[in-house]
């Protein structure tokens, strides 16, 4: 047999095996049981992509149920909104838990996450029907229990994970304004996103934003270029690039001391929702900084907002207590690839090296951050 060939039919087995062998080590790996209670209330779709990167890493890291020692489903193993098939059918239900039995579960699990509370509404669920900015609510909202439930887990010094849109409708004023006073924070009301084009005719581009800004300034929406919008109940704030914003114009910063904890990144680029909170005495892990320039620093001012605001905070005494001022789940990570060891490792396929490839969240950051956070506090658990 020719050299050549022989090396080929090598490089072939050696591609073949690696799969396989990362397979094997993932099965092989220590499982961790831990009872998590996922709270997903904006499930849109079959995707379940506002908690499946979640599961992602809950898989890859080998976190498990206690009962049954299997990973989390990210098809059932929350509580929230569910879509139900056949899919043009368009129906839904929906996995609560009672009031009554907050005590029961607050004793019997480890941890919640609540990755998106907003809803489903009837714009989301009935595509194409309509393009205002709120229509009817179909369900979502933190409410009372789940009020009472993060009272609960944190009087047991569990861990608490929350997200984006904790504080802002279809949440009642009454419901985050004791939120807000049980994290230790204020919500400052704005909510913002990078937008790749503010141009109307772009895919999937907020219409409704063109209506509020015609109101507010009385004149019409002529940006074209990438810019951050800021929202705050009936004001809007447009940020574009080249005037008001620089090349890269939102990132997260962590502080150093973070970065070596969690293994982060100093700066990462980010694309989803955010709000704007202040910390007050909470430990600040990262901040969103919005790279804006002098004319972009004047516009927030005259709002009374700065560039530099928090992303991560975290309780300062237990320390088990998060809040992720982004929609940091967001991500179509394909979840048969947690199964595999090292599959973070294929950088330049599952990401490049450009600053502004969002794909680099997930894998860079998010990923990172919440395995660090799981395993601190599942040794901490176990050390006991």
């Amino acid at each position: 047999m020719k050299k050549p060939l022989i090396i080929v039919i090598i490089i072939l087995v050696v591609l073949l095996a690696l799969p396989v062998i990362n397979l094997l080590r993932w099965t092989f790996q220590t499982k961790k049981p831990l009872d998590i209670f996922i709270v997903d209330k904006t499930v849109s779709s079959f995707e379940r992509e506002k908690h499946k990167s979640l599961n992602w890493i809950l898989a890859s890291d080998r976190f498990v149920k206690k009962e049954n020692k299997t990973s989390y489903s990210y098809k059932k193993d929350y509580y929230g909104f569910f879509p139900t098939r056949p899919k043009k059918a368009k129906t839904w239900d929906r996995r609560e838990y009672r009031l009554a039995n907050v005590i029961e579960i607050a004793d019997s699990i480890d941890a919640i996450y609540f990755t998106d509370t907003y809803g489903v509404f009837f714009n989301d669920w009935y595509q194409g029907i309509n393009k205002s900015r709120r229509s009817r609510k179909l369900y979502g909202g933190l409410n009372n229990t789940d009020n009472f439930l993060i009272k609960e887990m944190k009087d047991r010094d569990k861990l608490i994970i929350m997200e984006y849109n904790s504080f802002d409708y279809p949440t009642s004023e009454y419901d985050s304004y004791r939120i807000q006073e049980r994290l230790g924070i204020v919500y400052r009301g704005w909510t913002g996103k990078y937008f790749t084009t503010l141009d109307t005719l772009s895919e999937d581009f907020p219409i409704w934003m063109t209506a509020m800004y015609r109101k507010q300034f009385k004149k019409p929406w002529t940006f074209t270029k990438p810019g951050v919008v800021l929202l705050r109940d009936r004001s809007i704030i447009v940020l574009e690039e080249g005037i008001h914003l620089n090349a890269l114009p939102v990132e997260i910063v962590t502080d150093s001391a973070y970065c070596a904890k969690y293994n982060l990144p100093e700066t990462i680029a980010f694309n989803e929702w955010f709000d704007i909170i202040d910390p007050l005495s909470n430990n600040v892990i990262s901040n969103f900084r919005i790279g804006t320039t002098t004319i972009g620093d004047s516009l927030l001012i005259n709002y009374g907002l700065d560039n530099l605001f928090p992303a991560v905070i975290q309780e300062p005494d237990m320390q088990r207590t998060y809040y992720f001022s982004g929609d940091f789940t967001s991500a179509n990570v394909p979840v048969w690839a947690s199964k595999f060891k090292g599959v973070d490792k294929l950088k330049g396929i599952i990401y490049s090296k450009k600053p502004d490839d969002f794909r680099r969240f997930f894998w860079l950051y998010y990923k990172p951050l919440v395995n660090g956070i799981f395993d601190d506090y599942y040794n901490s658990l176990t050390e006991k």
